[in-house]
């Protein structure tokens, strides 16, 4: 993806983000697509800035998955503006072997809301259940099994 500056499409609003999920899956730099100073969020690990500290979190999040697949075709988009926000689901593996999918394990379905400017993403929120092995089960009766 040929990075440039300017005013953006919706299009290409969105294609920064199917960018991001593309890599994330595939193992690519996720990082040349964030801003210098961007603001980063994930469930249990809280907000970051910067460069760095976006790059030291994909580290540890690679300690608890070893795979993972975005159902692209599936996704729902809504774009406002800067904002993208991109619903789906998703299927992987973690690092210690346990299989999860969407509609089948807790984890799965998710949503992230990016703020994408002249080609960067500025701002990125994950909402997801970030427990992939579906590990704390004692605390919620309707996971029971």
């Amino acid at each position: 993806m040929t990075i440039t500056t300017g005013t953006m499409t919706d299009e290409q609003r969105k294609s920064v983000a199917l960018e991001f999920l593309k890599r994330v899956d595939s193992g690519g730099n996720v990082l040349e697509l964030f801003a210098d100073d961007a603001q980063f969020c994930f469930p249990k690990y809280g907000m970051v800035r910067g460069i760095d500290k976006i790059q030291e979190f994909f580290g540890r999040l690679g300690g608890i998955i070893s795979s993972i697949e975005h159902h692209t075709a599936y996704f729902n988009y809504v774009v406002d503006g800067d904002r993208v926000v991109v619903e789906g689901t998703s299927h992987g593996t973690t690092a210690t072997g346990v299989e999860w999918r969407a509609g089948v394990t807790s984890t799965g379905p998710w949503c992230d809301v990016f703020e994408i400017r002249d080609f960067k993403i500025q701002r990125l929120f994950v909402y997801l259940d970030p427990d992939y092995a579906d590990a704390d089960t004692a605390r919620y009766p309707w996971l029971d099994k």
